[in-house]
């Protein structure tokens, strides 16, 4: 089975996770937003032979570590769409109008488009571009393992901010109706920003999709 380590990271306390077979301990981390060397700690301590980075989207809170981390665990970056390039080389910057250091611009090693499959092990994932919150924005979808990989666009009990640039709200709620929905009730998930929670939870409890009834 696939097991999930979550590692806070930055100011923002961003869900870094670790995502390992726990047979044979290969994994991803997925969206080191920074603190490279206290991922690669937790990597080691689990003792998981980490195979690449995945990265949803270009934000720093999830993609500012992700230079370090990959020459700390010699592992390629791979994620998210290309759209959003402008993001992840403007990390540094936007980390400096925030007073934060340690962040570093990201250079994808391969970018993703929807339909490609990405594996941890045996465990398949599906890729989704699913913008709106950042417009290269992708999800990993294990129909194996009746999970999503959801980065920020669906929280539990709300919805991924719009407000930043390349933000879009209703393509995020479009990308939520069309893309996320209908991939069942049953589907758990692990976001950026909050605790998991299940498409079926969101879908009778969470205000933003409740309204869209």
């Amino acid at each position: 089975m696939l097991q999930i380590h979550v590692v806070p990271v930055t100011e923002y306390q961003q869900n870094c996770s670790i995502v390992y077979d726990d047979q044979t301990f290969d994994g991803i981390v997925l969206d080191p937003g920074g603190e490279a060397e206290k991922i690669a700690s937790e990597v080691k301590r689990l003792s998981v032979d980490v195979k690449a980075i995945w990265l949803t989207h270009g934000h720093l809170d999830h993609a500012g570590g992700a230079e370090a981390l990959k020459k700390l665990l010699d592992v390629q970056i791979i994620g998210p769409h290309k759209a959003d390039k402008m993001l992840l080389d403007h990390i540094e910057t936007v980390a400096a109008g925030y007073g934060m250091t340690g962040m570093q611009n990201a250079e994808p090693d391969r970018w993703l488009e929807e339909g490609e499959t990405l594996a941890i092990g045996e465990h398949e994932f599906d890729v989704l571009h699913t913008p709106g919150h950042a417009p290269g924005h992708v999800i990993f979808v294990s129909q194996k393992n009746k999970l999503i990989l959801m980065g920020d666009v669906l929280f539990q009990g709300s919805v991924g901010r719009t407000d930043l640039p390349g933000g879009d709200h209703q393509q995020l709620m479009d990308s939520i109706a069309d893309k996320i929905l209908p991939l069942g009730d049953e589907m758990k998930f692990v976001c950026g920003h909050s605790p998991p929670s299940t498409i079926g939870k969101e879908k009778a409890t969470n205000p933003f999709l409740t309204s869209m009834r």
